[in-house]
C-alpha cells in the first residue's frame, strides 16, 4: 500500500447514487439487446467474452445490494483511496466468480434482479453504513464511488468489444476520473508535476521542486477516457503520446513508470 495519504476528496452523495443507477441502467438497456453472437464476442480482458463482461458489471454493482443484506461489520478497514490499490490481489477470485455468475443466468435476468435489489435497499441506507466488501469493510458512500469506476471502465470495455456506443453518464465519468487521479497522487506523492484531466480533475504528484506560481514546469494533460484507459492498463503511455491524446512537458512529466494504477 502506498505510504502517503492525501485528504480524501468529498463527493456529493445524491449525485453519486444517481450516477451509479443511471450508468447501470444504460448498460442494462444495451446488454438486454445483445444477440447470442454478440455475447460470445471476445473482449480485451483476457479470456472473458462479452457475456462474462456483462456478468461482471452486474456482479460489481450487485455487490452493493448483497452487502446491504448482510450485517454491518464492526469497523471500517478500507478507505476510498485504499481501494484502487487493494483490488489486484483479488483478481483471480473476481474472474472465477464472474464466470460462474455469467454462466448461471441470462444477462437480462441478472440486470433486472440487481436493479430491483438496489431500488429496494439503497434508498434506506446511510452513506455511513459499513459494508463487507471483497477488499475489506468500507463506508457505503465510499463504495458507491468505486462503483462508478467499475461502471465507466467496463462500459468502455463493452463499447470496445461490441461497438455499441453506450453513453457515459457525466457524473459517473467525473467521479471515476477523479478517484483514479487522486490515486495517482497517493502513489507518487509530491508537487513537481501537475496532471490535468479537464474538465474533471487536476492533481499534483511526483517528488521534486514545488512550483508556487505560474505554469508548473511539468504538466501532463489528457481527456477523461484516455486517462481512465491509461490508469487501468487498457492502453500504454507511449501509444497515447504518439497519438497526441496525451501532452506531456517537462523532465518529470513521463508517467509511464507509474501506470497502470488500478490492477
Amino acid at each position: 500500500m502506498p505510504p502517503a495519504r492525501k485528504r480524501t476528496r468529498s463527493y456529493d452523495s445524491a449525485k453519486i447514487r444517481t450516477a451509479v443507477l443511471t450508468q447501470f441502467g444504460q448498460v442494462h438497456q444495451a446488454v438486454g439487446a445483445l444477440t447470442p453472437e454478440q455475447l460470445a464476442l471476445p473482449t480485451r480482458l483476457g479470456d472473458w467474452t462479452v457475456r462474462d463482461l456483462a456478468g461482471h458489471i452486474a456482479m460489481a454493482v450487485g455487490a452493493v445490494g448483497r452487502s446491504l443484506e448482510q450485517p454491518a461489520p464492526a469497523k471500517q478497514e478500507v478507505g476510498l483511496l485504499d481501494w484502487p490499490f487493494a483490488t489486484a490481489a483479488h483478481a483471480g477470485g473476481i474472474s472465477q466468480d464472474t464466470k460462474e455468475l455469467a454462466a448461471g443466468a441470462e444477462p437480462e435476468e441478472l440486470y433486472a434482479r440487481t436493479a430491483a435489489r438496489l431500488a429496494e435497499l439503497l434508498p434506506l441506507a446511510s452513506d455511513e453504513r459499513l459494508l463487507t466488501t471483497r477488499v475489506g469493510a468500507m463506508r457505503l458512500g465510499d463504495y458507491l464511488v468505486t462503483r462508478t469506476v467499475e461502471l465507466i471502465v467496463h462500459t468502455d470495455d463493452l463499447n470496445a468489444a461490441t461497438g455499441l456506443g453506450i453513453p457515459y453518464d457525466r457524473q459517473a465519468l467525473a467521479a471515476c476520473t477523479r478517484l483514479l487521479a487522486d490515486a495517482l497522487a497517493v502513489k507518487a506523492p509530491g508537487a513537481s508535476t501537475e496532471v490535468r484531466v479537464p474538465p474533471f480533475a487536476v492533481v499534483q504528484c511526483v517528488e521534486g521542486p514545488r512550483h508556487t506560481r505560474g505554469t508548473p514546469p511539468n504538466v501532463v494533460e489528457t481527456d477523461p477516457l484516455t486517462w481512465i484507459r491509461l490508469a487501468t492498463g487498457r492502453t500504454r503511455w507511449a501509444e497515447e503520446l504518439d497519438a497526441a491524446r496525451v501532452s506531456a512537458s517537462g523532465e518529470r512529466a513521463d508517467l509511464s513508470g507509474l501506470l497502470p494504477i488500478l490492477g
